[in-house]
C-alpha cells in the first residue's frame, strides 16, 4: 500500500484517485479551489446554470470502464442522453448543415445541403478516419507515451499503418485530398481546434476524432456535464480517498536523492507521500511545484494550445428550432487561426453555442447559453516603465514559468473583455442569432480567468497543441523524470478532452499498480 497525494481535483486527478483508492492505496486529493471539477465546472445565478467547460461527452465507454472498475456501473449513477444532431452548422452563405448521429442520415444531408457527391466524399474520409483511429488508439492513446519509439514500433509491427497515419500530412491537407466543398473542409478542420491545434499544422491523424464522435456518439447528461465530475469525486471518496478543498499545493517535496516525499501546502503544512500524482498543468509542475530543467526545455519546444473566450448568456424567451450545439462559421477561417495562434484578437471567429433544452438549467420560458470562441492565450503585459520592452504582437517567446508560448493577449486590460463580448454578440446577430434584446444578463470568462481558476498557464485549455509532426511526442509523459511523480490530465499524455483525460488516469493507475 502506497500513500498517494493527488494534486488537483479535475477529472483526471479524480479518476486516478478513484482507481488507486479502489486498488487499496491511501489517497489524499488536494484542490486549491472550493469546488471540484477543474475545467469541468459550473456557474449558477438567478435560476440559470451553465457548464463552463466541456459541453459534449464522447466515448462514454471510457467512463463506463472507470465506474465498473471502481464500483457500481455508470448507468446506476447518471443518465446519458445521445444527441441528434451532434451539431448544427451554419455557414456564412446561409447554409445550415445538421451533423446527424446516423451515418446514412448525415450522408443524405451532405448531398442535399451541400452538393451531390459530398456524402460519398465524406464517406471515404470517414473510412480513412476509422483506419487512423485503429492505428493510433492502441499504441498511442491507451498506452504510455514512448515518444518516437511508438512510431518506430508501429512501423515494425504494422508497417501499413504508417502510410495511413501519414506523419507529414496535416488536417487541412487531408481535407483537400478528400473534400471539394470548402464548407465541408471547414467542418473537418474544427476537429483540430477540438484539441487546441491549428489544422494547417496539426497532423492528419487528428481526423480520427471525426470517427470517434460519429462512432461513439455525442452525449449529454441531463442537469449538466459537471455532474460527471461530481460522480467521479463521489466514487473516489466512497472508495476511501480523502478530498481536501481549499488546500493549495505550493511545492512537491523531494529528498536528497531527488525522490518525491510529499507536498507542501500554502501556510506551511506538509503531507507526506510515497507517490504524487499531479493533475494540473505540466508547465506549472515543472516550472514551480517541482522545478526540472530538462522537462522545462522539452516543454519549450512544444507549442501551447489555444485558449477560449466564453460568454454565459441568461436569455428570456425561447429560440425556435434551436439545436443543442450550434456552430457559426465565418466566411473563411485563416484569419481566425492567424490571430489566435499569433497572439491577437480574432475579429471574425468561429462561434460555438451550447444551448441544452434542459429545464434544470433555466427558469421556465428562459434559456441558458454557453458561447465559446477560440482565443489567444493570456499574457500579463509588463509595466510601461519596465526595463524589458513590451514584446511585439505575434511570434513566440518564453512564458512566466519557462514555458513556450505563442504571444498572447492581456485579457486583464481594462475594458477589453466587455468590448469583445459586445463584438461577439454582434457577430452572432450578423449570422442569424440575435439575442441582444432578450439578454437578461451575461458573464464573461477570459483566458486570464481560466488561468487563475485552473492553473492552466495562459489559459491554454489543452496545455500543448498538436501543431507539427513532433508535437504529440513532446507532450509530457505520465511517468515524470522525477522519481515518484506522475502526471495526469489534459496537459500530459494522451491529451485534453474528457475521454482522453480518463484514459490518462487509467494509464497512471496501471503504472502504479495495486497495493
Amino acid at each position: 500500500m502506497a500513500r498517494v497525494v493527488v494534486v488537483g481535483a479535475g477529472v483526471g486527478g479524480l479518476a486516478t484517485a478513484a482507481r488507486l483508492a479502489a486498488a487499496g492505496h491511501t489517497v489524499t486529493i488536494c484542490e486549491q479551489a472550493s469546488e471540484i471539477g477543474g475545467k469541468l465546472a459550473r456557474f449558477s445565478l438567478d435560476g440559470f446554470s451553465f457548464d463552463t467547460g466541456p459541453s459534449l461527452l464522447t466515448m462514454p465507454d471510457v467512463f463506463a470502464d472507470l465506474f465498473a472498475a471502481t464500483g457500481a456501473p455508470l448507468g446506476d449513477i447518471l443518465e446519458l442522453r445521445r444527441l441528434d444532431p451532434i451539431t448544427r452548422n451554419r455557414f456564412a452563405d446561409g447554409t445550415v448543415l445538421d451533423a446527424h448521429a446516423d451515418d446514412n442520415a448525415f450522408t443524405a444531408e451532405l448531398d442535399a445541403v451541400l452538393r451531390p457527391g459530398s456524402g460519398e466524399q465524406w464517406g471515404r474520409l470517414a473510412a480513412h478516419a476509422e483506419r487512423l483511429w485503429e492505428a493510433t488508439s492502441g499504441p498511442f492513446l491507451a498506452a504510455p507515451n514512448a515518444g518516437v519509439r511508438s512510431l518506430a514500433g508501429l512501423a515494425l509491427r504494422r508497417p501499413g499503418d504508417i502510410s495511413t497515419i501519414a506523419p507529414g500530412l496535416t488536417v487541412r491537407g487531408l481535407g483537400r485530398r478528400h473534400l471539394t466543398d470548402q464548407r465541408l473542409r471547414m467542418f473537418l478542420e474544427r476537429y483540430a481546434t477540438y484539441t487546441g491545434s491549428d489544422p494547417r499544422q496539426a497532423p492528419a491523424a487528428l481526423a480520427a476524432i471525426a470517427h470517434v464522435e460519429r462512432c461513439y456518439g455525442g452525449w449529454y447528461i441531463p442537469g449538466g456535464l459537471h455532474q460527471l465530475g461530481q460522480a467521479v469525486a463521489d466514487r473516489a471518496v466512497c472508495r476511501g480517498a480523502r478530498l481536501l478543498l481549499d488546500h493549495q499545493v505550493v511545492a512537491i517535496t523531494r529528498n536528497a536523492g531527488g525522490r518525491v516525499t510529499g507536498v507542501q501546502l500554502a501556510g506551511g503544512r506538509g503531507i507526506d507521500a510515497d507517490l504524487v500524482v499531479s493533475g494540473i498543468d505540466a508547465r506549472t509542475v515543472y516550472g514551480i511545484l517541482a522545478p526540472h530543467r530538462r522537462a522545462q526545455r522539452r516543454l519549450r519546444r512544444a507549442p501551447a494550445s489555444l485558449s477560449g473566450f466564453v460568454l454565459l448568456l441568461a436569455l428570456r424567451g425561447r429560440t425556435p428550432d434551436l439545436a443543442h450545439h450550434t456552430v457559426l462559421f465565418p466566411a473563411e477561417n485563416d484569419g481566425e487561426f492567424d490571430a489566435v495562434f499569433g497572439g491577437r484578437l480574432a475579429t471574425d471567429p468561429t462561434i460555438y453555442i451550447s444551448a441544452p433544452d434542459d429545464p434544470a438549467l433555466a427558469p421556465p420560458g428562459c434559456e441558458a447559453w454557453f458561447v465559446l470562441v477560440n482565443a489567444a492565450r493570456h499574457i500579463t503585459a509588463p509595466p510601461r516603465d519596465a526595463a524589458t520592452p513590451r514584446p511585439a504582437r505575434g511570434g513566440t517567446g518564453t512564458g512566466p514559468v519557462g514555458g513556450p508560448v505563442n504571444r498572447g493577449v492581456d485579457w486583464d486590460r481594462p475594458g477589453l473583455a466587455d468590448a469583445y463580448a459586445t463584438q461577439v454578440l454582434a457577430l452572432m446577430a450578423e449570422r442569424g442569432l440575435d439575442v441582444r434584446a432578450r439578454l437578461l444578463w451575461h458573464r464573461v470568462i477570459t483566458p486570464a480567468d481560466l488561468e487563475r481558476r485552473t492553473g492552466a498557464v495562459g489559459g491554454a485549455i489543452y496545455g500543448t497543441s498538436s501543431n507539427g509532426v513532433r508535437a504529440a511526442f513532446l507532450r509530457p509523459g505520465n511517468r515524470s523524470p522525477i522519481p515518484g511523480l506522475f502526471l495526469v490530465g489534459g496537459s500530459s499524455h494522451p491529451g485534453g478532452g474528457l475521454p482522453l483525460v480518463a484514459m490518462s488516469a487509467k494509464i497512471v493507475a496501471d503504472m502504479i499498480g495495486p497495493a
